[in-house]
Parts: structure tokens; C-alpha cells; sequence
């Protein structure tokens, strides 16, 4: 299967901005990152399981964050196909993992915007 150009293009900014230690960073990038919020939420004494679990759902999802911020550094360097895959593909995927891991942390989880749109669910295809 081949790389969304979204993401291979998020790829090779992240390379040029990180050098040498791009490719290791990104290849273990969801290891670095609950690595290091793990432990800092055990020692803010959340339960292990649940630290866990909340790293989980922060890490999962760090190529859709890396998107944006590629986009918001560069965006001239993406074309508009990218940015709405880009785009719908963290739609799909980051939401619902924040969500959980801000439940599983103990904060309530709501549409503070009320935006009545978002009562229809509005369809990308033609």
C-alpha cells in the first residue's frame, strides 16, 4: 500500500527540519512520546493502567498532529487534495482518541461550541 502523499510530504518536511534523527524519530515516535507522558502521569499519581491508556490515546494520532504543523510551517508546499485528506484523516482519527483521554484523566467532554451545523451530519461526496 502506498503513503497518502499528505503524509509523505509531512515526512520529508519533518526530515528536512530534524536532519539526522528524522527517520528514527518517526519511526519511533508513538514509543517516544508515550514513553515520556507515561511516567509524568504516575507521578502526578493517575493509575498506571490508566496513564497508560491516556498516552495511548494522546500518541496514536501524532502523524495527524505532525500534518498540521507541516501545513502551518509550509503551506504553500501542499496542494489542496492534501489538505483535505490531510484534514479529513485527523478529523476521523484524533477527535475521539482526545476525547477518551481526557475522560479517562477525569475531565468531562462536551461541544462547549454548540455550533447548531454540527447537528447535520454534512457529506464530502458528490
Amino acid at each position: 500500500m502506498t503513503e497518502e502523499p499528505w503524509r509523505a510530504k509531512t515526512r520529508e518536511i519533518f526530515a528536512e527540519l530534524v536532519a539526522e534523527t528524522a527517520g528514527q524519530n518517526w519511526a519511533d515516535g508513538f514509543k517516544c512520546l508515550t514513553g515520556a507522558i507515561e511516567p509524568a502521569l504516575i507521578a502526578d499519581e493517575i493509575d498506571e493502567q490508566v496513564a497508560k491508556d491516556i498516552a495511548f490515546h494522546l500518541s496514536d494520532w501524532c502523524d495527524d498532529a505532525r500534518f498540521l504543523v507541516a501545513l502551518q510551517l509550509f503551506p504553500d508546499r501542499f496542494t489542496q487534495e492534501e489538505i483535505s485528506s490531510g484534514v479529513m484523516a485527523f478529523l476521523i482519527h484524533a477527535p475521539n482518541h482526545v476525547a477518551t483521554a481526557a475522560k479517562l484523566y477525569g475531565f468531562p467532554v462536551e461541544d462547549i461550541f454548540d455550533d447548531p451545523r454540527t447537528d447535520t451530519y454534512i457529506s464530502t461526496e458528490q
